[in-house]
């Protein structure tokens, strides 16, 4: 059976206390200190006895098996987000896990919608690495959601942001619109201070290192070549397909997709362009146990068509063989652990902090020294103007730690 770390039970009990207090808890942890455990223990001291608790999919098993490996008695309910509306049963507590994902403004995103409809008026407990990983404005709706939120007097976004926002003005080329990310960072951590708990790394006691490395591969020539002429002509026509990119945003997405060697035509049919990342993969990180990360749907036929057998999308598989696995980057960053890989390695990069900053650390343990991510680039390609984009949002995820740690 396992045991509560001194620290994990030390935050429940002041998570506990603030649950009775509030009707709502934020743990704000960095990852892999263990957030279920401490919100599953919460759950036991405040006496719940049928807990709801909603995750990512691949993330259940997980969560369902520390549920029994540390001997909780209430009854438990785990659900991924998706099927949140095939729930059936009376709670008495939520657990919310990944909680950022009701951080959409200025509108609420339909989840949150349907959470706070149903669920609001319950007792929850919020759990994120990553509470607002761009904005301090990613706030509000994570709270809306409660019917005990400290924002409950404002209506909605639109009336609280004119009390905690410095709203602006953004061209998106077509029009000037109000912009709405510059929130009023140290007012808003005052507001919501009585509900968190923020909780890192290095307070738990992990001492492993993320060192990322780049490494380089040239694509073949067609690549580059399609990749030119759809520059200069803004679109591709083949024989049954065509690539347009005549805007800004559809370029970027196209160029996203083809320095990585696939693309997705207009007919929403895709197709593999370039092997070249893969085959680099194959011959850099040979008979190394890996976990490889992925962006694109197509890219996973390029991973699994060059290593083979050698690699597996199936948690269970990856942690029983010798396997590598493969993950959309999405999907895979949370609630998992990777730690049976030696490295981690990107086959593509993602726009966003959360991603960065969740899947990254899928190798974080106690009593790992180390922790080695490789970020697999096309020469000349756009990936690290993505990079250099992310690196400045990890910074300010960062930085919010450090303004709520005390």
């Amino acid at each position: 059976m396992y045991k509560l770390r001194d620290y994990q039970v030390d935050l429940s009990i002041k998570g506990c206390e603030i649950l009775k207090a509030k009707k709502f808890v934020y743990y704000n942890i960095m990852v892999r200190c263990g957030k279920t455990a401490i919100a599953l223990n919460t759950a036991k001291l405040y006496d719940a006895k049928n807990v709801l608790f909603v995750t990512k999919k691949k993330a259940i098993k997980s969560i369902e098996s520390d549920y029994v490996e540390f001997g909780f008695g209430f009854k438990l309910t785990v659900i991924n987000t998706e099927s949140l509306h095939k729930v059936e049963g009376i709670f008495d507590l939520i657990i919310s896990d990944e909680h950022h994902k009701y951080g959409a403004f200025p509108k609420p995103s339909k989840g949150a919608i349907y959470f706070k409809k149903r669920f609001g008026y319950l007792p929850i407990i919020a759990l994120s690495g990553t509470m607002n990983p761009e904005s301090y404005s990613q706030i509000f709706h994570q709270f809306w959601v409660s019917d005990n939120s400290p924002f409950k007097q404002y209506k909605n976004f639109y009336n609280w942001a004119l009390h905690y926002v410095n709203i602006g003005q953004k061209y998106l080329g077509y029009a000037i619109v109000k912009d709405y990310s510059k929130a009023k960072g140290t007012l808003i951590q005052a507001a919501i201070e009585q509900y968190m708990i923020t909780y890192t790394q290095k307070e738990a006691g992990f001492t492993s290192e993320i060192v990322e490395k780049i490494l380089t591969v040239e694509m073949k020539e067609s690549t580059y070549k399609m990749i030119a002429r759809l520059k200069k002509d803004n679109i591709i026509e083949g024989k049954s397909e065509v690539i347009i990119a005549d805007t800004g945003a559809k370029m970027m997405s196209k160029l996203h997709q083809m320095y990585s060697g696939t693309v997705k035509f207009e007919s929403g049919n895709s197709m593999v362009l370039d092997n070249s990342k893969a085959l680099f993969i194959y011959s850099y990180f040979a008979n190394q146990k890996i976990a490889i990360f992925y962006k694109f749907k197509e890219e996973l036929n390029v991973i699994l068509d060059v290593l083979g057998e050698a690699v597996t999308t199936d948690l269970n598989e990856f942690n029983t063989t010798n396997k590598s696995i493969a993950l959309q980057v999405v999907s895979g960053r949370e609630g998992i652990n990777l730690s049976a890989a030696k490295y981690i390695v990107y086959y593509n990069i993602d726009f966003s902090a959360v991603s960065y900053w969740q899947s990254r650390d899928r190798l974080t343990t106690m009593d790992r020294l180390s922790n080695e991510v490789f970020w697999i680039f096309a020469k000349g390609g756009i990936e690290h103007h993505i990079y250099k984009q992310v690196m400045a949002k990890k910074n300010f995820t960062l930085s919010t730690f450090k303004k709520y740690v005390k």
